[in-house]
């Protein structure tokens, strides 16, 4: 059985690693392939989950190729009458700072070629609150479970939670 000092001080580690945990995600388009013609981005888009403060990168040789923001229509249309923004640094990093669904096409006629990509951006979940978290710690003999947003665990949180499982496991409390 876990004690009540023991409780605490996982709470203060999970409070801590919550706080540690809470960075945002760039996803870069097509992944090691990068902003090219002849991709399926839809697939990769739906193998992605994105949340407000995301970043959503592009990786492309500037000299070819471009991106630009559109509605909806200059997506299904391949124009970019009417483009929101516009990048052509060939490692583009662009905010995504609102719950909406995103629309991305390729300039100079790559649009065509299968240069889009749609995204949908959801709201972050909200926290577990205070109540949640003691609950889960004393309904179990153990640490309960943590689950973390996609790319999120940082080195120095993984350390904490190391060092938590060791000293909870190992009986020095």
């Amino acid at each position: 059985m876990v004690s009540c000092s023991a409780q605490l001080i996982f709470f203060c580690f999970f409070i801590l690693f919550s706080a540690i945990a809470t960075t945002a995600t760039d996803h870069i388009v097509g992944a090691n392939k990068g902003w090219n013609p002849g991709i399926n981005y839809t697939h990769w888009a739906n193998n992605h989950t994105f949340y407000v403060g995301d970043f959503i990168s592009f990786r492309y040789q500037k000299t070819q190729y471009s991106v630009f923001e559109v509605n909806q229509t200059g997506y299904e249309n391949c124009t970019t009458d009417g483009a929101v923004g516009n990048w052509t640094s060939g490692k583009d990093f662009i905010p995504l700072n609102k719950a909406k669904r995103y629309y991305f096409i390729g300039g100079n006629g790559q649009c065509f070629n299968g240069m889009k990509v749609t995204v949908l951006v959801h709201h972050l979940p909200p926290p577990p609150t205070s109540a949640t978290v003691a609950a889960n710690v004393k309904a179990s003999d153990s640490a309960a479970p943590l689950v973390f947003h996609e790319g999120m665990v940082g080195l120095r949180a993984a350390l904490v939670l190391a060092v938590a499982s060791i000293w909870f496991g190992s009986g020095w409390i």
